[in-house]
């Protein structure tokens, strides 16, 4: 986990942020145990009281469940449930800004899918070409 916090949203919310993405990356896998409190408190000096706010926050979202004095638990189809919110996230949120970026910047699915736009593949192309006659011999 990142060691720094930003001041857009509360600390709880972002170590809860920081294990959805550790589930959703598959470091943390269904079954698997949460750092302890304790070790995430002492770790990013910050208070246990506000990791286990975190922590609760996923156990009331049903990702993780807590197991009396053996710890916390990744519950099994927490990825599912995880991914499945994102996509909704991702598309009801991001998806229309990104859309609209396309169209205004005139985009076409190619270029997208490829990762480049056909201009870059012509600079790009077209650099190369230039080298190689600065390399050909000279009569």
């Amino acid at each position: 986990m990142d060691r720094e916090w930003n001041d857009s949203q509360p600390i709880y919310r972002q170590l809860r942020d920081r294990v959805v993405a550790m589930i959703l990356d598959g470091v943390l896998k269904e079954g698997d145990p949460l750092p302890s409190v304790r070790n995430v408190a002492a770790e990013y000096r910050v208070n246990p009281l506000t990791v286990l706010k975190g922590y609760q926050q996923l156990v009331d979202e049903q990702l993780v469940e807590s197991r009396r004095g053996r710890g916390m638990f990744v519950n099994a189809g927490a990825r599912k449930l995880l991914l499945q919110a994102e996509r909704q996230k991702f598309l009801a949120e991001e998806w229309p800004r990104v859309s609209a970026t396309i169209q205004r910047l005139g985009l076409k699915a190619e270029e997208l899918l490829n990762g480049r736009s056909a201009t870059t593949r012509r600079s790009s192309s077209d650099a190369t070409e230039s080298n190689a006659a600065d390399k050909e011999p000279k009569p």
